[in-house]
């Protein structure tokens, strides 16, 4: 088969097409013909190496990928035969993704649903379960004022979306008209562009002051003038990452002082519980066949183009999912 191997760390250009031998389900798994292929920010970084750690000492050279879809075209002992045949959304044990074959544990397969195709569902699958996730993190209700930092990507979409429908106020920001154009088309009740001078202000404007919740993956400077804006007493920010690079810096004091709260969130707590990711994966997926949100596939790439996959993600080109198909 073919697939997409990384043999050092380095620049995108450290991802190569090669074939490699077919591979079979062990005990407990299923093999996957892989009709699309999620890529996560996160893989970016592991192929630069800034994050090798992820891979929990697998060696090198490695096929990364973790979140596919496809059929099921042979499984391990233990697994019901079936399976086979069926369409499935599948997480992999960390590594395998980026090929026409993947091996996946069983107890990670989840239906498809019927109209539904496949990269829509990988849009939705893993980045849909961290979305429901986060809104419960926040205890969002009605009438909250919610900045949802980088609502263009591949969380963000989703993000707004599943806001909109808690009766939330939604400000999404993003960088550049494109971006601002998706998100308030996928519901948000303002935009604001983050690399203007003086963001801020024009979120306190729509706000009509402070806010009450904001979702922030981006860390560092941008993090820290979201924190400025969250309301005394009930400002709460969920930090989901540091996609700058750098992980937001507050001191204690800065928090007893406003009376705020600051949450980390790791979607690893959801797939950690098996049953309760089912279930969040399930009503996301139920509620796009329903037509209730919207699936955002932003660009898509086959296996040989691996590497300008990468390099888009990391650019801040993209906007929503970025996919392979092989």
């Amino acid at each position: 088969m073919r697939a997409v191997l990384l043999k050092d760390f380095g620049p995108p250009d450290r991802l190569t097409l090669t074939e490699v031998p077919d591979p079979h389900p062990a005990p407990g798994e299923a093999a996957i013909r892989v009709a699309a292929v999620g890529i996560q920010f996160l893989e970016t970084q592991v192929r630069s190496g800034m994050m090798r750690g992820a891979l929990a000492g697998a060696p090198l050279p490695v096929i990364l990928g973790k979140e596919v879809a496809g059929d099921v075209v042979e499984v391990g002992a233990g697994v019901d035969p079936a399976l086979v045949g069926s369409r499935v959304l599948a997480t992999t044990a960390g590594t395998g993704g980026y090929a026409e074959l993947a091996l996946a544990p069983a107890t990670s397969l989840i239906p498809l649903p019927a109209g539904l195709d496949f990269p829509d569902a990988v849009a939705l699958y893993r980045y849909g379960a961290t979305a429901r996730g986060l809104i419960d993190t926040a205890r969002v209700t009605a009438g909250d004022r919610v900045l949802v930092q980088a609502a263009g990507g591949a969380v963000g979409t989703i993000l707004v979306q599943l806001l909109k429908r808690t009766g939330a106020t939604v400000i999404g920001t993003a960088r550049g008209d494109h971006k601002l154009d998706l998100v308030k088309e996928l519901g948000a009740d303002h935009v604001v562009d983050y690399s203007t001078p003086g963001w801020t202000d024009r979120v306190r404007q729509v706000a009509q002051g402070a806010v009450d919740v904001v979702y922030d993956h981006i860390g560092g400077e941008l993090g820290r003038e979201s924190f400025g804006l969250l309301a005394p007493g009930t400002g709460r920010q969920i930090v989901f990452g540091f996609s700058s690079g750098q992980p937001l810096d507050v001191q204690p004091m800065e928090l007893f002082g406003r009376g705020l709260t600051l949450t980390g969130f790791s979607a690893g707590l959801i797939w950690n519980q098996p049953d309760h990711a089912r279930e969040l994966v399930t009503d996301v997926l139920g509620l796009a066949v329903a037509g209730a949100i919207k699936p955002v596939v932003g660009q898509s790439f086959p296996l040989e183009q691996a590497a300008d996959a990468h390099a888009a993600v990391e650019s801040r080109r993209t906007v929503g999912k970025t996919l392979l198909i092989p």
